[in-house]
């Protein structure tokens, strides 16, 4: 069975395919309006989608203009379409489908949201709302980034990162839909799982283990790093673990649970393999600053 990690440099903003087997490395897709963040692969239909920060809007690594998008296209480039877009989103980050009921979701970091559409673009939706305006969005404890699901328990979980390496992250969990009569600004099923961390990026749930892993950004000790943690059955999350540092802007980050190894990517363009049962890493590949990143198995 081979597979490939299907990778987003930031500059030059493109998609890569990286095989884990003795094959090179191809662009799928080069990007020409923006930077690209979170990428997600659907079996199904083998198409990739993938979010677009759209473009800085000052040299403070804003990107406040609302720009951003959320792409697709196959894994030769074709089919490519913008499906959601024209001023719908600020900074979509990681991205993440439930193809069995057709939805597409994703974190809005400068919108401060957690947002969903069909998987052609249709239905758009904002499930959290954690601030409006200027001010709010000057907040980075209110930043939405990182997204993941558990459909079996009908959860969402994302992450609100905080200023850089400010000691603020927060990991929190709300139903995949809002509860009847409540909105995405006042919805009281939302509950705050992990807190005071260094600054949590990307999520991802483990089906077979039932654990939470991250990446996250922020400093030493902990920062720069690959973390998990336990989802109880009365939905806490405990036994937290630090389960490899030393990244460079850790960003990206995708799970293969049945091969024990976890992939992470970095801003120092290092794509990382980690053993999950050991915490041991090894480089695999260096390439531009890189962010999103999702496993495909190749039919």
């Amino acid at each position: 069975m081979n597979k490939s990690l299907i990778t987003l440099q930031k500059h030059p903003a493109a998609i890569i395919a990286f095989p884990l087997y003795d094959a090179p490395p191809r662009t799928i897709f080069t990007i020409t309006d923006g930077i690209p963040d979170g990428v997600w692969f659907d079996e199904n239909t083998r198409l990739l989608y993938w979010t677009n920060m759209g473009n800085l809007t000052s040299g403070q690594g804003e990107y406040a203009a609302k720009d951003g998008s959320v792409q697709c296209c196959d894994l030769n480039g074709a089919q490519h379409a913008i499906l959601v877009g024209n001023g719908a989103v600020i900074t979509p980050k990681q991205i993440i489908g439930d193809p069995e009921h057709g939805f597409l979701y994703w974190c809005d970091r400068e919108g401060m949201a957690v947002m969903r559409c069909r998987m052609d673009g249709s239905e758009l939706e904002t499930l959290v709302r954690r601030g409006q305006g200027e001010q709010d969005r000057a907040d980075a404890t209110k930043h939405c980034v990182g997204i993941t699901l558990n459909t079996s328990r009908q959860h969402i979980y994302w992450t609100q990162k905080g200023p850089a390496k400010g000691g603020k992250g927060r990991i929190f969990r709300a139903g995949i839909n809002i509860p009847e009569g409540q909105t995405a600004d006042n919805r009281t099923d939302i509950t705050l799982l992990l807190d005071d961390l260094p600054e949590p990026i990307d999520l991802e749930f483990g089906e077979i283990s039932g654990r939470l892993y991250w990446t996250d950004r922020g400093a030493p000790p902990n920062g720069n790093s690959l973390n998990s943690a336990t989802l109880t059955e009365d939905g806490r999350l405990i036994n937290h673990h630090v389960l490899v540092t030393g990244l460079e802007e850790g960003i990206g980050l995708t799970v293969d649970e049945k091969d024990n190894r976890a992939y992470v990517t970095d801003l120092g363009g290092y794509i990382r393999e980690v053993n999950l049962a050991t915490g041991r890493q090894s480089i695999l590949r260096q390439q531009g600053p890189t962010t999103g990143i999702t496993l495909l198995t190749d039919s």
